[in-house]
């Protein structure tokens, strides 16, 4: 029988400090194809339930090629968490500050989205600093459907 500690079960990465971080520096997330079965998590988690997020005939009937995406739907993919950010700061994250973003072309059923996060402002106190991340999601015909803005508290390296 082989021992097991769940405390080890986790992705490890190296530690990292808001010194550490570098403008321009990016965070892939991983890509996602925007399935039925993603449309119907988020209308259970949301509570949504307009038609034009659910009913393919509704949205076809208003010249939609299929179900068209809540923009908080594609919004959910740029969450830090679905990549390596929150394993890279989890000792020195102190919270998320600020979130916005723009909804500049549709995403409907089908699509497969790349989100990623790339490190734009980096802005050092006494003994934390602000990490302002860009978020973007394309889209697989290389359009750009979501750009917005994440920052987060984090501590500057211990003494």
């Amino acid at each position: 029988m082989t021992d097991f500690d769940p405390a080890q079960h986790r992705m490890v990465s190296e530690q990292r400090w808001f010194e550490d971080f570098v403008l321009g520096e990016r965070f892939v997330i991983p890509s996602r194809t925007q399935t039925p079965a993603v449309f119907a998590a988020f209308q259970t988690a949301s509570g949504d339930t307009h038609p034009i997020h659910y009913d393919v005939e509704y949205c076809r009937a208003r010249g939609m090629p299929d179900l068209l995406a809540h923009g908080f739907q594609t919004l959910v993919h740029t969450a830090p968490g679905a990549g390596l950010f929150p394993y890279v700061v989890e000792e020195s994250l102190v919270g998320f500050l600020e979130q916005s973003s723009k909804f500049l072309k549709p995403v409907y059923a089908g699509d497969t989205i790349y989100p990623a996060l790339e490190v734009t402002e980096l802005v050092p106190g006494r003994s934390t600093g602000v990490v302002t991340l860009r978020s973007t999601v394309f889209n697989q015909r290389k359009e750009l459907v979501l750009e917005g803005m994440q920052k987060f508290l984090v501590r500057r390296r211990p003494a």
